[in-house]
């Protein structure tokens, strides 16, 4: 199967390691890093959701304007606008991007980070919001005659958009989490779902909790799985090794005395359970497989995407590679410098996982087609 890869859509120059040097939205630091990622063969980049970050949407669009193949991942919360808007927002910059989105959907694992957008529900009715949320944006996209909803957390009548997606018949649905109630949902709903980076046997029966979900909901096909990490590059596993060891000294410097990195997550007792995850990884151990690196997801307090692979390109290939025969198809990754880490990892570590991707699709259809071969001999 193909392997795709997912960088990440900043909107400036700052990461867990170092303060970003100017405005939340840098116009050109976010056209150069999308560049960076369009030029060394990567899929599409993401863009992210924070309560006070810029709006995704719409730094996505204007880089859909400046580039022309690289697609986009973008990042939606549900508590932020009614679904039948969002979905009129989609459509518009599938059009815009000629048909390059997918959208992901972000139910929210911190109660105070989305308190700050006037969002009360428990996680637990987040999560039952979403995929009605999910429901009623997937329709309004397909459906070309006026429609009614009345649910749980939404009630409208008589709606059908005029705006639909480029995408036929829709643009994918991305979904991420560890908790039960996500595999649920993205179970359900989920036409992606995403994990964080974590040890291949841990991974593996993540995988089976997601497929688990989606045939508990009766669906035939199962969701294509996303695994994220922090790729941390060596010309020798000596230099990458002292550059991880730099990498997470810069971190704990920046969270001296307990300050968090952002101003949504606890470095200590995070509330979403991925986070918990990959503390309780750390706690088991630095390293894991064949170059699974945990202190630096220890020094964030699990937030978000934080564990690393560390080695030479080689190594962080055949890293990667262990994910995809696990049945992962995509692999992000997000360096701490992101610029330079987009194009070391595009020009050294993308190549030779794609040969070996093909190369395994090659075996896999000799060993089709040779069964299929000596059976006709036998029947000749």
């Amino acid at each position: 199967m193909p392997v795709e890869f997912l960088g990440i859509g900043g909107t400036n120059d700052g990461s867990e390691t170092h303060a970003r040097s100017g405005a939340s939205f840098d116009k050109e630091y976010t056209l150069r890093l999308a560049r960076a990622h369009e030029e060394h063969g990567w899929d599409r980049v993401l863009f992210a959701y924070g309560s006070g970050s810029p709006e995704p949407a719409q730094a996505a669009a204007y880089i859909a304007t400046k580039l022309d193949k690289l697609q986009i991942l973008l990042a939606h919360r549900p508590n932020v606008s009614y679904p039948t808007f969002a979905a009129k927002t989609f459509a518009t910059l599938d059009q815009i991007s000629d048909g390059r989105l997918t959208v992901h959907f972000i139910t929210g694992g911190t109660d105070h980070e989305q308190q700050r957008e006037g969002d009360y529900l428990t996680k637990d009715q987040r999560y039952s919001r979403t995929r009605e949320y999910i429901g009623i944006v997937k329709k309004a996209w397909t459906s070309r005659e006026p429609f009614d909803h009345e649910g749980e957390h939404y009630r409208f009548a008589d709606f059908v958009s005029d705006v639909f997606p480029a995408q036929q018949p829709r643009p994918d649905v991305s979904f991420g989490g560890s908790s039960p109630a996500a595999y649920e949902a993205g179970g359900a709903e989920a036409d992606i779902f995403c994990l964080w980076g974590e040890p291949l046997a841990d991974t593996a029966a993540q995988i089976e909790s997601v497929k688990q979900a989606a045939k508990d909901a009766g669906r035939s096909d199962v969701p294509r799985i996303q695994v994220a990490f922090r790729p941390i590059l060596g010309a020798t596993e000596e230099l990458a090794w002292a550059k991880a060891h730099r990498t997470v000294d810069a971190i704990k410097q920046r969270t001296t005395g307990g300050k968090s990195l952002t101003r949504r997550h606890s470095l200590t007792s995070p509330e979403n359970t991925g986070s918990q995850r990959l503390l309780e990884i750390a706690e088991r151990g630095e390293r894991f497989d064949r170059a699974l690196w945990t202190p630096t997801a220890a020094a964030t307090g699990g937030a978000g995407n934080s564990n690393a692979l560390v080695g030479t390109p080689e190594t962080v290939a055949q890293a990667l590679l262990d994910y995809y025969d696990l049945g992962v198809d995509i692999l992000s990754a997000r360096g701490y410098d992101m610029v330079d880490d987009t194009i070391d990892f595009g020009r050294y570590v993308i190549p030779i996982v794609r040969e070996e991707v093909a190369k395994r699709d090659r075996e896999r259809a000799t060993r089709v087609v040779e069964p299929r071969r000596e059976s006709l001999a036998v029947d000749g």
